[in-house]
């Protein structure tokens, strides 16, 4: 029998079960950077995606560790399962994972993430020119003792124009012009068909919508992007002639937005999108954008339920509490 004081020897009870030091429990415990190959549905059409899973459970207080490489194996019977069988959507899979992670690893609850690289392919606006674009599509779900909630988001890029720089423009515009003769009248003509200068931003834009236990809706992927990239000023691409450049200058100076403008316009699209939805649905709308004539980055963020928004869009009342992610993917209260 081996000394287990020995060097190399390995201990008979499972270390992970001890009791810890200190009786505290812990949120999250699990492993992230776990980089996949995936397959998923999109729409009509399936596809390979690399992907990057993040995978937790609770741990109570009287359990010293989760055991880790449990995780992998799991995540790897389910990717295979995936790649090799149905091609399931982002969501379906994370929920798939996270209720076989939370039975092996005996806990109350787990938690899965999976954002992948997503292709589409676009065309330019006036040449037509082909080009692909590339997304962020995201699973999250998470398994616990009242069932399993998902939910599903896209990330996406445009453009936008500053809407007070512009104005700013604008009047030492009308300063100039006056100057040199013209009235007001025609100042105005001038600069309502001419697109006023601004200063503009890449802007980074994300949106997730999670739907309560029974739903059979389906939330499209092109769905979410397209409310995206119509919130912003105008939608970007990675291959353009000179006319499409012209034309998405254009179009982002004539729809100048503030960040605060683009995720206000992302919970407009999407509580007249999902105007059948459950009052219960989550939704998140997220807007960052790449200042160009500041060091800084601004972000503006909304989420909660959609019941709260449409009080809010219908009836002008602030509602003081937005419900957040791990709110909602909690469940309800028992």
């Amino acid at each position: 029998m081996a000394d287990l004081a020995s060097p190399g020897a390995i201990p008979r009870d499972d270390v992970q079960a001890r009791r810890p030091a200190t009786h505290v429990s812990l949120t999250r415990v699990g492993v992230t950077g776990v980089e996949k190959v995936i397959r998923i549905g999109v729409g009509d059409s399936e596809q390979l995606f690399f992907a990057d899973l993040e995978c937790f459970v609770d741990l109570g207080p009287k359990q010293k560790g989760a055991h880790m490489s449990r995780f992998e194996e799991v995540v790897n019977e389910a990717i295979d399962a995936v790649v090799l069988g149905e091609a399931f959507k982002a969501e379906t899979l994370a929920q798939h994972i996270a209720e076989r992670v939370r039975d092996r690893q005996d806990a109350l609850r787990a938690e899965v993430r999976i954002e992948a690289r997503y292709p589409e392919r676009v065309n330019a606006p006036v040449s037509g020119s082909e080009t692909q674009e590339m997304y962020k599509l995201f699973g999250i779900a998470v398994a616990s003792e009242q069932g399993t909630r998902r939910l599903v988001g896209v990330e996406a890029q445009g453009m936008t124009a500053c809407p007070c720089a512009q104005e700013l423009v604008a009047e030492r515009s009308r300063v100039r012009l006056r100057a040199d003769g013209f009235g007001d009248a025609e100042i105005e003509r001038i600069l309502a068909a001419v697109p006023v200068a601004t200063h503009n931003q890449r802007g980074i834009g994300r949106l997730l919508v999670g739907c309560v236990e029974g739903s059979d809706v389906e939330i499209e992927a092109r769905t979410l992007l397209r409310m995206v990239e119509g919130s912003m000023s105008s939608e970007i691409y990675e291959l353009m002639k000179r006319s499409d450049e012209a034309e998405v200058v254009e179009a982002a100076h004539m729809h100048p937005r503030f960040v605060e403008d683009c995720v206000r316009e992302m919970v407009r699209k999407a509580t007249e999108e999902f105007a059948g939805l459950d009052d219960g649905t989550f939704l998140l709308a997220r807007q960052e954008n790449l200042e160009t004539i500041h060091r800084h980055s601004v972000v503006a963020e909304r989420h909660g339920l959609l019941g709260e928004l449409r009080r809010e869009l219908s009836d002008e009342i602030h509602v003081p509490h937005h419900v957040t992610v791990r709110e909602w993917l909690a469940g309800p209260a028992a």
